[in-house]
């Protein structure tokens, strides 16, 4: 299944928020997993936040959101009036009060970038949604996928013993294949 969606939000802080109640409530709706959610969220703030601080608003007096959603990738972007300087990733010290936020955006998505088209820059992030099987969108999401799908986990040790020692542990992966 694929979506998208574009959303022109007014040039304001408050905007922010909005998108990621917008974005979260429809990638929730096809089966998306919490926890990229929450990343989905935090990518969304920093484009936002970014394009609210150091770009002008489009000729509209707006600021765009669009997604695309393929059911296995995510891109999302973020198109403004434009800047004096290029949006690129800072040093993000210790000690400075910004420069982290495409930083956090480049630690969170597969990839993100820029592209300029007809006077606007427009900042965008690809990230990996994981979907949670259509069978289980009937039952309340942890977020988290059920433990039947990690067959080393609830099958025990290889060999079928367990010999109770209390340091032993099974091996995990952080994703079912």
């Amino acid at each position: 299944m694929s979506a998208s969606s574009v959303v022109l939000l007014p040039y304001a802080p408050s905007s922010v928020a909005v998108a990621r109640k917008r974005l979260r409530s429809e990638l929730t709706a096809s089966g998306v997993f919490e926890s990229v959610l929450d990343d989905v969220s935090v990518i969304v703030s920093e484009l936002l936040s970014n394009a609210l601080r150091h770009a002008r608003p489009l000729p509209s007096g707006q600021i765009r959101l669009a997604w695309a959603h393929d059911g296995e990738t995510l891109e999302l972007s973020v198109t403004d009036g434009g800047a004096m300087t290029e949006p690129r990733r800072g040093p993000g010290t210790l000690s400075s009060l910004g420069g982290r936020g495409l930083g956090i955006v480049e630690a969170l998505s597969e990839g993100w970038g820029v592209r300029h088209e007809n006077g606007s820059t427009i900042v965008w992030a690809v990230l990996h949604t994981p979907k949670i099987a259509d069978s289980d969108l009937s039952r309340p999401s942890t977020g988290l996928p059920e433990f039947g799908a990690f067959e080393d986990i609830t099958n025990g040790p290889p060999g079928g013993r367990h010999n109770g020692d209390a340091r032993e542990t099974a091996p995990t992966r952080a994703f079912p294949r």
